[in-house]
């Protein structure tokens, strides 16, 4: 995996989308579209509102794909699951800054199994609770939307957060990457890149187009363009 300081956009088409009577179809059309990551959400019901996968799921779509598996956490207690999470294929793991009280040790443990850490933010949380893990961590995860549901409104807010976390990672030398999720869609691509992302996260935006890989093409057409 690349890092951030190149000039390339990684898309990372948001598994939660797709249609899992086709999964196997749908990851194809993906990797044929050019997508490098596969970002997968994992919801507990109790940090967020809903309940999605588990490391089965995430056992499943590493059997399926050489691509990278780009794991969310939004669950409590995430420290007793990252051994499963990481047997089960993550490449990153993605913990949330509010709900982990001991953020340096669940970075370290990440780091111990032999994958990405990276920590992502909440709309309503502070870029500056950041300050003193940024150096330690992988990747930063902006979120544009409330976490738990798909098919949200991209908030207009989360650009000025984005440039904040893009300059408090280059002030601390990161060559961490910069990732927003969150109605993310041909129309806003552009302005979240110009802000300081490198990493696309998108699942409505690429999974309503019937050709996901047209999806992630246009994408990054859209994040590209001058």
């Amino acid at each position: 995996m690349s890092n951030r300081n190149n000039n390339s956009i990684i898309i990372a088409p948001s598994i939660l989308a797709a249609d899992f009577s086709n999964l196997e179809r749908e990851i194809r059309q993906l990797e044929q579209g050019g997508a490098e990551w596969i970002h997968i959400d994992v919801m507990d019901g109790h940090f967020v509102p809903n309940i999605t996968f588990g490391p089965l799921m995430v056992r499943t779509i590493d059997n399926l794909t050489d691509l990278v598996l780009d794991v969310h956490l939004m669950i409590d207690n995430p420290e007793r699951y990252l051994k499963d999470f990481k047997k089960a294929g993550a490449d990153i793991i993605t913990v949330h800054q509010e709900v982990c009280p001991h953020l340096h040790n669940t970075i370290k443990k990440i780091h111990e199994l032999g994958s990405k850490a990276g920590v992502s933010l909440n709309p309503g949380t502070n870029v500056a609770t950041l300050g003193e893990i940024a150096p330690d961590v992988d990747l930063v995860l902006i979120m544009s939307v409330y976490p738990g549901f798909g098919g949200q409104q991209f908030i207009e807010s989360a650009l000025a957060k984005i440039r904040k976390t893009n300059a408090l990672l280059k002030r601390v030398d990161s060559g961490a990457y910069l990732e927003v999720d969150g109605g993310i869609d041909e129309s806003n691509a552009r302005a979240v890149v110009n802000a300081g992302c490198n990493v696309l996260v998108s699942g409505t935006g690429i999974f309503k187009n019937p050709s996901r890989a047209e999806g992630v093409k246009n994408l990054r057409t859209a994040a590209l363009r001058t």
